[in-house]
């Protein structure tokens, strides 16, 4: 007795076609048209000026 007989080979794969067809099928309305939408690039975000009291100055020598 074989670990992998040929029957249960068989039966694996006709059971991997099988899945892989009612996949496919399931799917299928949704390839029409284009596969995925074109990119979109994002709008720069506007600079941030740093406000004052957030400015480190250098410190006056005395």
């Amino acid at each position: 007795m074989r670990l992998f007989s040929p029957e249960l080979l068989r039966n694996f794969s006709i059971g991997f076609a099988i899945g892989a067809l009612l996949i496919a099928g399931a799917n299928a309305e949704s390839w029409g048209g284009e596969l995925s939408s074109p990119a979109q690039a994002a709008t720069m975000p506007e600079a941030l000026e740093p406000t004052a009291e957030f400015v480190i100055a250098p410190e006056q020598p005395l």
